[in-house]
């Protein structure tokens, strides 16, 4: 068998590939009416609401069936948001609060929003189940650390997304929480046995199965448990013989980003694509930091000299592109009425009204995603010294670690800036590792020295320069506020501790109306 156009024609129908800009180029446009399943969408395809549903249009234009898929898990992996912070906290602040109902509303609320905008599948819910604590790419995209938590939410998330007609992704198959390296870098090893993992790791995608999840994630992760050689994304012990023979899934199975060091750099984009169909996957994704037509075809060429050479049976990409089929009739079946369209107060009207999303005067409408924000803050503390509310406009040190990969780097996070709406002349310091003892020190001989002091930490737990910032600030001002916007870790530091549980821009401006004790007032 040779590479007859057929043959590319169906190797393209696994493809799901990510490009630059916001408008289509012609190499996708071209290929999308070749046959290509879709594409994934990043925060650098994302303009105005009215530029990205032009650009969705358009897409359709070329293929109405299109898959169009997006990472809006809310929180700190927002790509509608990344250029503002996001107007909903992430799992963990949700998981925080643990109200099934209001993490199934804030899923409805992006389902409408996404509906409207013409992008029929969310890459969410993280479905992990965070029990390392040190997880270097996992930590606040999950619900929490317990399953049962994670379980109940995930499926409340899954039935919220759905009912706007949008699919819902669990991820990363089998459960990417009990790692200790990110895959984007390298390959993460899950250690736990068989009993283990079905009590924990599986125990959220058993329950997104049930509430009928129309896609699952697969995670770039060893499990020896199950199969001691292959990642889960290439084993067909696991995609195959757990998630389908023995889990019952019966929806389309997708991979995380092929171009992720636990798979290019042991298999290739084209080796490791030929075997994630062969084990069971559906479709291929690429395109986070490999986005052209050039990568494209490569995995193309793979997968169609895979089944012309008899290492990859035709029967298992028709299998794929027949459920890929099933899922856009099933999102193509609904329709967005009008009264659902982004701002009609079911969702937070995230795009289309960005400026009720910064909060709402006081008596006035509280977005749901600012609510949640604030129902997810814990303070520690005594405050001793009556610290709370600040009597003055302080001076903010913001320590900066290092992102991993799924968060967009130049999305705003912090409390400085929501801070100096509410007590003007507030000035922010924000440092990474390499200038933080220096900014520390210019901070305590500075003219800061003499008012409040606020210090802004992200997963403090696990950067030992951030504890060592914080260890130095507070000798010499006891009196500073400690403000923790990742993983909560210790929370004796400072007179007085605010966790926020996650580093969405709501979850700032909560931080702010519990320092000043006045509430966010619309612009």
């Amino acid at each position: 068998m040779k590479r007859s156009p057929e043959l590319l024609r169906l190797a393209d129908s696994v493809l799901l590939p990510g490009f630059e800009g916001r408008t289509p180029p012609d190499w996708l446009r071209r290929r999308l009416g070749e046959g290509l399943s879709g594409v994934v969408l990043f925060s650098r395809n994302v303009g105005t609401p009215s530029e990205l549903a032009e650009l969705t249009a358009a897409l359709r234009a070329e293929r109405p069936e299109a898959v169009i898929g997006i990472d809006e898990e809310t929180g700190d992996v927002t790509r509608l948001e990344a250029h503002t912070g996001s107007s909903r906290p992430g799992n963990y602040a949700l998981g925080v609060v643990d109200d099934v109902a209001l993490t199934e509303r804030i899923a409805h609320g992006i389902g409408v929003d996404l509906a409207a905008l013409g992008i029929n599948v969310d890459f969410a819910p993280a479905a992990d189940v965070n029990s390392n604590p040190g997880n270097p790419v996992i930590g606040l995209r999950s619900f929490g650390a317990d399953p049962g938590l994670v379980a109940r939410h995930t499926a409340a998330w899954v039935r919220g997304l759905q009912a706007a007609g949008v699919a819902a992704c669990a991820k990363h198959f089998p459960g990417h929480g009990d790692t200790a390296v990110d895959s984007h870098h390298g390959l993460p090893s899950v250690t736990a046995s068989a009993r283990q993992l079905h009590e924990v790791e599986l125990a959220p995608f058993r329950a997104a199965i049930a509430e009928g999840v129309r896609m699952i994630m697969t995670g770039h992760l060893l499990v020896a448990a199950y199969d001691p050689e292959l990642p889960a994304t290439l084993s067909r012990r696991i995609l195959t013989g757990l998630l389908r023979d023995e889990m019952g899934f019966e929806g389309v199975t997708v991979t995380d980003a092929v171009e992720m060091a636990a798979i290019a750099e042991r298999y290739g984009i084209g080796g490791g694509s030929v075997r994630a169909v062969a084990a069971g996957a559906d479709l291929i994704c690429v395109g986070g930091e490999s986005a052209d037509e050039a990568v494209v075809v490569t995995i193309r060429e793979a997968i169609a000299d895979a089944v012309a050479e008899g290492v990859l049976p035709e029967e298992r990409l028709v299998e794929a592109a027949r459920r890929v089929g099933a899922l856009t009739a099933w999102t193509g079946a609904f329709s967005v009425p009008a009264a659902s369209a982004p701002g009609d107060g079911r969702g937070t009207a995230i795009l289309t009204v960005g400026g009720e999303a910064n909060g709402a005067a006081a008596g006035g409408h509280v977005p749901v995603g600012l609510d949640a924000a604030r129902r997810a803050i814990r303070i520690a503390g005594r405050d001793p010294a009556g610290v709370l509310p600040l009597a003055a406009a302080p001076h903010v040190v913001e320590l900066a670690p290092r992102m991993n990969l799924a968060i967009d780097k130049n999305m705003p996070w912090g409390v400085g800036e929501p801070l100096g709406k509410l007590l003007p002349g507030t000035t922010v310091t924000r440092v990474g590792e390499e200038e933080a003892r220096a900014a520390v020190d210019e901070v305590l001989s500075g003219t800061a020295a003499e008012r409040p002091l606020v210090v802004v930490v992200r997963d403090a737990h696990r950067h030992a320069w951030q504890t060592d910032a914080i260890v130095r600030l507070l000798a010499a001002r006891p009196d500073a506020v400690v403000v923790e916007m990742g993983l909560p870790g210790r929370t004796d530091l400072g007179a007085v501790h605010i966790a926020t549980h996650g580093a969405a821009r709501v979850c700032g401006q909560a931080a702010a109306e519990v320092l000043t004790g006045l509430p966010t007032v619309a612009p």
